[in-house]
Order: C-alpha cells, then sequence, then structure tokens
C-alpha cells in the first residue's frame, strides 16, 4: 500500500474514530463507500470485539477502511484524588440508582491482544491514541501492508512519530471534539492546546510525512483552508455524529444544535481526561474538581452515564463534541461525504479564482 494517505480514498475525507459506540460497523462501511475513509473506533472494545466488527465492516464494503487503537496508559493517577472524586459522586450515583465503577479497570485497553489480532488478519489502515507505539510495532504494520497513523498534539510528537516509522500523522487541533490526544497528559497543560491551522503549519515544517487535519472542521471550506495551510487530508468527526448510521445516542446527536447546550468545553468530569464536549450540568458542577486520573476517572463514570442515557437525561452524559457542532447536518453519511467533497471543489475554485495571475 503507497505512504500516501490519499491513496486510500476517492475524496480526502476520514470519519474520526470516535470511541464509545459511535464509530461502529455501520458508520465505517457508509463512508467508505461513499469515497472517505471510514474508521472503527477499537478503544473501550474487548479485542474479540474489535475483531467481529472488522468482520461486520467487510461484509459492507470491499473498500479501504481503518481501525483505531487507544495506547496503553502509564498509571500515574493519585488513588486518594479518585477516591475523593468518588465520594463526591456518590449523590449522582443516588440519583441514578446505579453503583459507581471500579477504577481498577483495564489500563492498557487490550493493545496487544488487538496489535496480533490486526497484524495476522490486517486491515488497510490502523492509527493509535494517546501516545505513538514502538518502531517493532510500527515496522510489523508496515511489513503486513497497513498503513499506519499517529495522533499528534504538538510538532515534537509528529516529529517522534515519524522517527518511530509512522506513516502519516494526524494533527489534533485544539477545537476538536472528544479526548486531546496528548501523548502525556500533563494537567498544567490544561487548556493550552493550539488551534488546527497554526498547528497544520508548523507540523508541515516539521516532519515529511503526509498530514491528516483534525479539529472543528464541518465544511468544505474548513478543509480547503486545511489544505492550504498543509494538510494532505481531512478527518472529521463531529460532522458525523448526527448521522442515521452513527452509534451516538439519540439525545447526544439532538444536543449537536440544540439552543441549550451553547458551547463546548475541555473537561475531566467523565474519564480523568482532557476531552471537550458540550458543557452540561455534569460538566459544570464537577468538571473543575476532577482529577487527572484516566482511565480510572473513566471507570468510575461508566455507570453513572450508562444511567442518564437510559433516563433520558442529557444533562448527565458525556456530550462530546466539537467547536463547530451547531453546524452539524443530520444527513447520511455517504450524502454528507458527497456535499463535503463538492463543498471542498467549489472552495478551491473560488480560492484559484481569487488568486492573482
Amino acid at each position: 500500500m503507497s505512504s500516501e494517505v490519499t491513496d486510500l480514498c476517492r475524496y480526502p475525507i476520514v470519519q474520526a474514530p470516535m470511541a464509545g459506540g459511535t464509530s461502529g460497523p455501520q458508520l465505517a462501511g457508509a463512508v467508505t463507500e461513499a469515497g472517505g475513509l471510514g474508521f472503527l473506533a477499537a478503544g473501550y472494545k474487548t479485542a474479540d470485539g474489535m475483531y467481529h466488527e472488522v468482520k461486520q465492516v467487510r461484509r459492507l464494503t470491499a473498500g479501504p477502511f481503518g481501525v483505531n487503537l487507544f495506547m496503553p496508559q502509564p498509571v500515574l493517577a493519585d488513588p486518594g484524588a479518585v477516591e475523593v472524586y468518588r465520594h463526591q459522586l456518590a449523590h449522582e450515583a443516588a440519583w441514578y440508582e446505579t453503583p459507581l465503577g471500579d477504577p481498577d479497570g483495564n489500563g492498557d485497553d487490550g493493545y496487544e491482544a488487538k496489535v496480533a489480532i490486526l497484524l495476522e488478519d490486517p486491515v488497510p489502515v490502523v492509527s493509535f491514541t494517546f501516545g505513538c507505539p514502538t518502531r517493532d510495532t510500527l515496522d510489523a504494520f508496515a511489513r503486513v501492508g497497513t498503513h499506519t497513523i499517529v495522533t499528534v498534539t504538538s510538532p515534537e510528537e509528529a516529529q517522534s512519530a515519524q522517527w518511530a516509522g509512522a506513516d502519516t500523522v494526524c494533527v489534533q487541533g485544539f477545537e476538536a471534539g472528544g479526548h486531546q490526544s496528548t501523548h502525556r497528559d500533563d494537567p498544567q497543560l490544561d487548556q493550552t492546546g493550539t488551534g488546527l491551522l497554526s498547528l497544520i503549519t508548523q507540523v508541515r515544517e516539521t516532519v515529511r510525512i503526509p498530514i491528516v487535519a483534525a479539529g472543528g472542521l464541518m465544511r468544505g471550506a474548513q478543509i480547503a483552508a486545511a489544505f492550504a495551510a498543509g494538510a494532505d487530508a481531512a478527518q472529521l468527526g463531529t460532522a458525523f455524529l448526527a448521522c442515521p448510521e452513527s452509534g451516538a445516542h439519540p439525545l447526544h446527536k439532538q444536543a449537536l444544535t440544540n439552543p441549550l447546550f451553547a458551547r463546548t468545553e475541555l473537561t475531566r468530569a467523565f474519564s480523568g481526561r482532557p476531552a471537550r464536549g458540550l458543557v452540561n450540568r455534569f460538566v459544570r458542577e464537577h468538571g473543575p474538581y476532577a482529577p487527572a486520573a484516566y482511565p480510572q476517572v473513566h471507570y468510575v463514570t461508566s455507570g453513572l452515564r450508562q444511567a442518564a442515557a437510559k433516563a433520558g437525561d442529557a444533562q448527565g452524559m458525556a456530550l462530546w463534541a466539537g467547536q463547530g457542532h451547531r453546524m452539524a447536518r443530520e444527513l447520511p453519511a455517504g450524502e454528507l461525504i458527497e456535499l463535503l467533497a463538492a463543498e471542498l471543489e467549489a472552495a478551491r475554485t473560488a480560492l484559484n479564482m481569487r488568486s492573482p495571475r
């Protein structure tokens, strides 16, 4: 397989791998069939669950698709801080009539088992979140013909990914919904991320490998701007949340354009790691006190989030979304791909017409 990410699909549009059930086989298959690059999110799934979803995508499309893996995280959390946060959430557990989860869950997300499966039965693309694999791992994927993408949030992380042997970097700007994919979770750096266009330019001047741009992209004109800054392809997540093929909860889809949820914010309230979501009651009440403890806090709040969704209470759910959420369009994934591609072409044409001769 070519090392150029743009060779993977008809349109340079990648559907972001959104964990938690959003980016499943139906969405990935529909995006790939329409000419984009669909992605499965393997995060929070078992290795066996990932394997079965890969087989489902293959039944839906013969085109290229990707699988995203979470890198294992070092155990840095202060158990005392996690316990204090558990006490703070006790009234939430009583309100939703569900117990708090065990913070001592699977910290490596079954990483080694998932890698073994994807090397034994390769898929076209594998991407990585929350860190960079070893050169041995990336070389192993290269030998089986898998294109590798490492998500980065700084020029330094991009350079490390290039040195390790990644084929492509996915440059995630501060505007992006869901978790910030920093390689090191440093609480002192909360709220200090770099905007996408500036970050693309910095990374373009640092590495020679292709760049996929991610963060707040909702329209073809924005994709064109990312290309002008130096990106080779664009990854969109929030834009696909409202699609019927998306596995997002209906309340989550509705909240994207609901005036009640006017803005997004980076919060550790639900997972212990900075993640951008719509500001609701849970974020306002617990965000300021949530410790830097991923994935411990994720496991503690898991039952609460599920109970809130079951109760139809969007104020207690993790409503991950990027800064462009108000521009979400409720379209089938295939139609959205075609519309984005048309908007991109129109923006490129307009830009060429404005350029000085």
